[in-house]
This record gives C-alpha cells, structure tokens and sequence, in this order.
C-alpha cells in the first residue's frame, strides 16, 4: 500500500538539490554519409561565439559556455524559481586520425553541425622480401 502520492510535492525541492550531468545539456546524433562524419548537436540558448570546435590527437572536443550577466537590476530580483543554468559544457568524441584542414562546422538556430571527413587510409603493407 502507498502512503505516499508517486509524485511526492516535495519532489521539486529535492530535483534542485540534484545536479544533472553537463553533457545531458548536448544532445547529438553522429552518422557516417559518404565518407563524412556527421555530427548534429543541439545547443540551444547558446551564441555562434559562445561555442568553440577543436581537435586534439584525434579527439573533436564542442565546448559551449555562458556566463551570467548581472546588473544592478539583478540585485532587486528575487527569484521563486530558477532553471536556465550557466557555466561551462563540454563534450568530446574520438574520432581517430582527422584531417583538421577538412572539418566542417555551422551554427544555426540552436543546432551545431559538424562535417568531418574520414581520411583517407594509406596502403601501410609492406611486403618484406625473404632471401
């Protein structure tokens, strides 16, 4: 027997003292089309400049930050709830050997996509000759 509601009221209180994982903030889908890597990541609330792209041994790390602004109106504010949350998120995916001089990437409308072509694999065999 229940004595308690599923949804206890108290529930809300306790989900803000719960902090939720940066990266659940960046969701994306990543395929494989043509030889090109796709990456289409939603960033919504976020500024083109506001977003960085970068690759590192073969990592393509999407790195997203807002600062608050305050001014002397926020000061007189008191807020009842507050849920858009600032700070610094990343993300980061190995992607093996990449061709940074390729990598493709556009903003708009709150989603990042990225085009990163394969490269392409060099014939590495070597036949070694018995005498």
């Amino acid at each position: 027997m229940d004595l308690m509601p599923r949804k206890f009221y108290l529930d809300d209180i306790f989900d803000d003292f719960i902090s939720a994982r940066k990266e659940q903030h960046m969701k994306c889908d990543i395929y494989e089309k043509g030889g090109i890597y796709h990456i289409e990541m939603d960033i919504p609330g976020f500024k083109k400049n506001e977003i960085s792209v970068e690759t590192k041994d073969g990592y393509l790390t999407i790195t997203a930050e807002k600062k608050e602004e305050v001014n002397e109106d926020d000061k007189e504010k008191k807020y009842i709830r507050r849920e858009r949350t600032y700070g610094k998120y990343q993300r980061s995916f190995y992607l093996g050997d990449l061709d940074e001089e390729k990598i493709d990437a556009s903003f708009e409308n709150g989603m990042l996509k990225i085009e990163v072509p394969k490269k392409e694999e060099v014939d590495s065999k070597k036949v070694i000759e018995i005498k």
